[in-house]
């Protein structure tokens, strides 16, 4: 372990992309299988792992979407969201904003509140066990109708004190932001933050749209912004936060190699870029994972991982007296170490 892995297992952070369903690991995937009897293609362990060896975003989809299919309780959604929480503490994060897609859940026949309240009873547990804060965003996916979109943010409704947002996942090539300008625009009506996948496998001009059509409160990946000048400058001028995911990236061949990750450069330009895990179980690393991977490839230093610690903060959906209190931990352990 170098001098800078030990800072950043230590540096407290947040992570603000993370897709609970993408925490599902190989060995709970056989876990919650057996209990709930679900039928798997897969003998063994490694033979999930082998199925994990995709290059692009459908690819992913298709295997995470079955392997979605083994969540069946209020429990399953619980343990889930505590085994990712357990992760998250040993990386040094104190705050989550977790991204869950209701869609996949609802259209196998499950009831909205199996998974919601699942999910939230594992995000209380969190904060006894851990003292880890998080926040729950219900992501929209973007391959269906912006009718299905509607039926979701309608059956969401008594669950809107305490659901922080909405999100759009999913396929993006092919399914512009402006698709869901009406649903994004109900969601700000009942209250709620707005982000959205941008700029990823689609085009800069989806982060345009994101922008002006969604009017998101923040960018998901965000990387193709770099491609138009005009809008890595209007980002930089907003100070409009990039839930970027390095590993995520590496894996899904969005670049091809972590030393030309444009993390960096972001920053140069004075983006607002944060580290994330994305779908960790199948890109090869939690949040930690993705700050040693993108410090090794890119040479980070210690004013960059802080300010990418600060940045996750500054971020969040979090009130500004408790950013204030996280930034002051981040300078006393900085100080300290």
């Amino acid at each position: 372990m170098t001098d800078l892995d030990a800072f950043i297992a230590g540096l407290p952070k947040a992570e603000l992309h993370l897709h609970i369903e993408g925490s599902l690991e190989p060995e709970q995937m056989f876990e919650f299988g057996r209990r709930n009897r679900v039928d798997l293609p897969f003998k063994t362990v490694e033979e999930v792992r082998a199925a994990y060896a995709f290059s692009n975003l459908q690819d992913f989809l298709d295997i995470y979407y079955q392997g979605a299919g083994v969540l069946q309780t209020e429990q399953d959604f619980h343990d889930l969201a505590m085994a990712y929480f357990d992760r998250l503490s040993a990386d040094g994060g104190v705050h989550a904003e977790i991204f869950f897609d209701p869609q996949t859940h609802t259209d196998r026949g499950l009831p909205f509140s199996i998974a919601a309240d699942g999910l939230l009873s594992g995000m209380k547990a969190a904060q006894t066990k851990h003292g880890i804060s998080s926040k729950l965003i219900l992501c929209f996916l973007r391959h269906l109708e912006e009718d299905a979109a509607f039926e979701t943010l309608k059956a969401a409704e008594p669950y809107l004190d305490r659901i922080a947002g909405v999100g759009l996942d999913s396929s993006e090539v092919g399914h512009p932001p402006s698709k869901f300008a009406k649903v994004f625009k109900a969601a700000g009506e009942r209250g709620l933050l707005k982000v959205a996948h941008a700029g990823e496998e689609g085009p800069p001009e989806y982060v345009w749209e994101a922008l002006d059509l969604l009017k998101v409160d923040r960018i998901d990946h965000g990387n193709r912004s770099l491609e138009d000048p005009a809008l890595t400058a209007r980002l930089a001028a907003m100070d409009m936060t990039l839930t970027v995911c390095p590993l995520s990236n590496h894996k899904l061949c969005v670049v091809e190699d972590l030393a030309n990750h444009p993390l960096k450069r972001m920053l140069d330009l004075g983006l607002h870029a944060t580290i994330n895990s994305d779908d960790p179980a199948y890109f090869g690393g939690y949040v930690g994972d993705n700050y040693r991977a993108v410090t090794g490839s890119l040479g980070l230093t210690r004013e960059d991982l802080i300010l990418l610690a600060k940045n996750s903060f500054t971020g969040s959906f979090l009130d500004e007296e408790r950013v204030a209190l996280h930034l002051q931990a981040i300078d006393a352990y900085a100080a300290a170490n």
